[in-house]
């Protein structure tokens, strides 16, 4: 298949401008952002095939024609029709081949990496076999159900040179770049000491009796692995991907009639300078996707942290040296409200780092980025203590990394 060229500019400028804010006697302007592509990168578009046709391909997927530097080589499917039909109904390229079996996809010597949006319990084989294909990596999470089998993964990823990515897309919005920042600020955030994460929505209709989120032999780990995944995420991004000491799960668990999670939570014990966390996840409750970190000196806010209520636009906020008015009548100062905003939606950013991650190798020019693997690894680390406390009596579980 002829490949399909895209000029990429020396500088893609990526404004995110948001209101002035007064704060602790700091005075913010708009921030602006430089991707810079190295020069010598090969221009040529990363040539994704995606395997299965899961709800969640449709979104990335469209994040892949957004994206300037990756294109839809294949779609594969259990059923040839099916592929067909979604790569029309999602305007797929002319070009993009359409199989009847995920094995065509990754012996397919025009696709250059694969997203694979399968069920968990998929997800070694299929990500093993793409690895040993030479086929890098963007694996939807919960990305293993144990880190066992996720070690298996990534050292299959290693041993071929291939790129790892989980699909985490909050990571790549450039909000959590300059909450980052907030929380590093020694003068405005002081030490952190406390971290809570929420992130729960209504299954609805026969969500709860049919999802493959809910089904033990597809995705045993429940809400845990599909909504805890974020919640811990964001506590581990919060606390530099410092692990906890232990993982306390909250007692009473909510399950379906399989044995699944519905609702759980947990918290973290870092057992040093007071550090603690906790998040919450369910499959009943609003649709909530908070986080609030809490400093010696300030605290920050984000209500929309997993998908944002507007794709182009990042909202937190954050507010140093609190305290009462006369008679507790109030507070002051009242919390700032940063306003981040991006030209790409956070998953075809995702997308996008993706793409110029596997360039690099591909073109000789870069090793594969070890930061996403170890990340990712942390993560289900604390899912797997989340679960081992669970099935232990609620007692606080070490984590093992």
């Amino acid at each position: 298949m002829a490949e399909t060229r895209i000029r990429i500019g020396i500088h893609q400028e990526v404004r995110h401008p948001y209101i002035t804010h007064n704060l602790v006697g700091v005075t913010f302007s708009s921030l602006q952002v430089i991707h810079s592509p190295p020069t010598k990168m090969a221009e040529t578009r990363i040539r994704i095939g995606i395997l299965g046709c899961a709800n969640i391909a449709r979104k990335v997927s469209r994040a892949m024609l957004l994206s300037p530097n990756t294109t839809i080589s294949a779609i594969g499917s259990r059923s040839l029709e099916k592929a067909i039909a979604f790569a029309s109904e999602n305007h797929f390229p002319e070009s993009t081949k359409k199989y009847g079996s995920y094995e065509a996809v990754l012996d397919d010597p025009d696709v250059d990496a694969v997203y694979v949006p399968l069920p968990t319990s998929l997800h070694l084989r299929w990500a093993v076999l793409a690895a040993e294909k030479k086929k890098h990596v963007l694996l939807e999470k919960p990305v293993a159900l144990d880190v066992g089998e996720l070690d298996r993964i990534l050292e299959a990823c290693e041993s071929s040179g291939v790129q790892f990515m989980d699909a985490t897309m909050w990571m790549h919005h450039p909000r959590t770049a300059k909450m980052k920042e907030v929380l590093s600020d020694p003068h405005r955030f002081g030490q952190l000491k406390s971290v809570h994460s929420t992130f729960s929505y209504v299954g609805e209709g026969d969500f709860l009796q049919n999802d493959i989120r809910v089904n033990p032999s597809l995705d045993s780990l429940g809400v845990l692995g599909d909504a805890g995944w974020y919640s811990i995420r964001a506590i581990l991004w919060a606390y530099d991907y410092e692990l906890p000491k232990t993982v306390t799960a909250i007692g009473d668990p909510e399950y379906n009639e399989s044995g699944v999670i519905l609702s759980c939570g947990a918290s973290l014990n870092w057992k040093e300078n007071g550090k603690v966390a906790t998040f919450y996840c369910s499959f009943y409750t609003n649709l909530t996707m908070d986080i609030t970190v809490l400093g010696t000196k300030g605290s920050l806010r984000v209500h929309d942290f997993v998908i944002p209520f507007n794709e182009n636009v990042g909202p937190f906020y954050a507010v140093a040296n609190s305290r009462w008015k006369e008679l507790s009548l109030g507070c002051e100062p009242e919390p700032s409200e940063f306003k981040i905003t991006t030209v790409l939606p956070q998953e075809a950013l995702m997308v996008q780092e993706f793409g110029r991650l596997v360039q690099g190798i591909n073109g000789g020019e870069a090793k594969p980025e070890k930061k996403w693997p170890t990340i990712s690894r942390k993560t289900q680390a604390v899912i797997d203590a989340v679960v081992a406390s669970i099935k232990n009596g609620f007692k606080p579980v070490e984590v093992v990394y």
